[in-house]
């Protein structure tokens, strides 16, 4: 029952990222690692989400092997490793939105100019550039990443996990937010970077937002 859900859950955001102009095309992915086991849900390579079935969502084991659906993103190696190193990811999200992919083909990190940055960390760094789909984008993105929620790659896109896939949603919007304030910021001057004590106290302002009961962003 609960990889059903992971993959109307996979099928729903992919198409919210359609929306939210986050992806165009079929260019982003979605997964989620339900309740931290050894299977993750996909969106698969090639298909319009706008025609996505939840069927069609692949589910394959941490070993890459498919067990159902179709054929899984290329970037399947990226988020098996992130699952690999961060047991406490429950999804990833890939997304190639304008701003913060700007800022990655620029090969600059993007600052905490905005307290929001705080939901994906201090600062998002940049990881090496590396052809889509291969293993060593995959080992630069972990090695980048750390123990932070986003992380930009070089000349590609961006990557935002969390504990759930509302979580790694929110920390893609966030990215992309900020990053369209600072490169606005840029144009008609410096912009402010808040210190790196002021990021940490609203992270842990952050953890406890929202209503009881309900998970909290990350």
């Amino acid at each position: 029952m609960r990889l059903r859900q992971a993959r109307a859950e996979v099928v729903a955001a992919a198409l919210e990222l359609l929306r939210s102009g986050l992806v165009r095309g079929t260019a982003g992915n979605v997964s989620v690692r339900p309740d931290g086991g050894d299977l993750v849900a996909m969106t698969p390579t090639g298909v319009n989400y706008r025609r996505l079935d939840p069927a069609d969502v692949s589910v394959v084991g941490l070993d890459g092997r498919l067990v159902e659906g179709l054929a899984p993103s290329s970037e399947l190696p990226m988020h098996l490793a992130v699952y690999g190193a961060r047991a406490d990811v429950g999804a990833v999200v890939h997304t190639h939105s304008v701003f913060a992919t700007t800022l990655a083909v620029l090969g600059e990190e993007l600052p905490g100019v905005h307290y929001v940055l705080a939901h994906a960390g201090r600062r998002v760094r940049v990881a090496p550039y590396a052809a889509y789909g291969s293993e060593t984008l995959a080992r630069g993105c972990v090695e980048t990443l750390e123990r932070d929620w986003a992380v930009l790659l070089a000349n590609h896109g961006v990557i935002a996990v969390g504990t759930h896939l509302g979580a790694a949603m929110g920390v893609a919007e966030a990215v992309e937010y900020t990053a369209e304030l600072y490169w606005r910021a840029r144009q008609v001057g410096t912009p402010v970077v808040l210190a790196d004590e002021e990021m940490d106290r609203v992270a842990a302002a952050f953890r406890g937002y929202g209503q009881p009961g309900k998970p909290p962003l990350t």
